[in-house]
């Protein structure tokens, strides 16, 4: 069974209802219709006005008997969702009127479903852009207790087994944080290590990345990956994490043996923290495109509920598959 099957028969075993705030985007309403059809979901909505999405399935040929399409604006929970939102926007000098035509918006109201527990998950980013999927998903649906900072990872899947856990491995930070302290790459690792026990189902190694491994070069970039090793380990003592290390020393065992002796982590990890978004992101696009790596994501973490952002440039297959992943880190 590949990742993605059984991300899609997790999903499948948890049966959930899952959110698609752009309803009227063609991919969307395909890719809700095929969840529904494949039982990845036991409910799907759509969010957007129901005669236009009736209309663009029409001209698609999908059929959406089975899907849930709900017209924000008109729908009988907008006055509780927009007193909820004015309670967390108030101190920003939101007023209540303000509030309730926000509700308005697809992407507010379908985050605020699942706060309130009127669905599972939610999935977007077909139309809208990263920074107003992860506005609304920080102003409504909040992050972890004691997460400040969300981020995101990729899960890497690799033809050679070697590599990770049987060629899989978690990269974070890689679409979200361009620039994090030490105590966000702390916020970042943990989270991650997180994702690796929810999507490999194994126990995560994780490697804090930099050019330098155990003090071969010193400068303010390789300590700040060296205090956020070490904030990690004071609050998760049962962790298996290491840093700084270069990423052979990471990877490759005979390297990790020479370069860190006696590390549990270094030539094994399955779980790769990189220094800063830069990085990050060309990091994965290089195991990507010039190493013939899958890379799924990217996978938002540290949010109180499950939540995906999309490319704009996304499949209805892609839709399908992150609305599989995301329900599967449902409870």
């Amino acid at each position: 069974m590949t990742f993605i099957e059984n991300m899609h028969h997790i999903a499948k075993q948890k049966q959930k209802h899952l959110v698609l705030p752009e309803g009227t985007e063609p991919r969307t309403i395909q890719a809700a219709a095929e969840i529904r059809k494949r039982g990845i979901a036991a409910k799907v909505s759509l969010l957007g006005d129901k005669d236009a999405i009736a209309q663009k399935a029409k001209e698609l040929s999908v059929d959406l008997s089975q899907v849930d399409i709900i017209t924000p604006a008109s729908d009988e929970r907008r006055n509780a969702y927009g007193s909820e939102y004015y309670e967390l926007r108030k101190h920003k000098g939101m007023t209540s009127d303000q509030a309730y035509a926000d509700m308005d918006h697809v992407l507010r109201f379908g985050c605020m479903m699942v706060r309130l527990g009127d669905a599972d998950a939610v999935v977007a980013g077909a139309e809208n852009t990263t920074g107003d999927v992860l506005k609304a998903a920080f102003t409504i649906i909040k992050t972890k207790p004691g997460i400040s900072s969300a981020s995101s990872c990729f899960v890497m899947i690799h033809p050679d087994t070697q590599w990770g856990h049987e060629g899989q491995m978690i990269f974070s930070d890689c679409a979200t944080i361009p620039n994090p302290s030490d105590a966000q790459l702390a916020e970042i690792a943990a989270a991650a290590a997180e994702s690796c026990r929810t999507f490999l189902k194994t126990e995560p190694r994780v490697a804090m990345l930099s050019f330098s491994t155990k003090g071969s070069a010193k400068t303010e970039e390789t300590e700040k990956v060296v205090r956020a090793t070490q904030m990690v380990k004071e609050a998760h003592p049962d962790l298996e994490i290491d840093g700084e290390l270069q990423l052979d020393a990471a990877i490759v065992p005979s390297v990790g043996k020479k370069k860190a002796p006696g590390s549990a982590v270094a030539g094994h990890a399955n779980t790769l923290i990189f220094p800063d978004l830069q990085a990050g992101n060309i990091g994965y696009k290089l195991v990507q495109r010039l190493g013939g790596a899958e890379a799924i994501g990217p996978v938002l973490q540290g949010f109180a509920k499950p939540i995906s952002d999309l490319s704009r440039g996304c499949s209805v297959e892609d839709i399908v598959n992150t609305g599989a992943l995301t329900i599967s880190q449902c409870e």
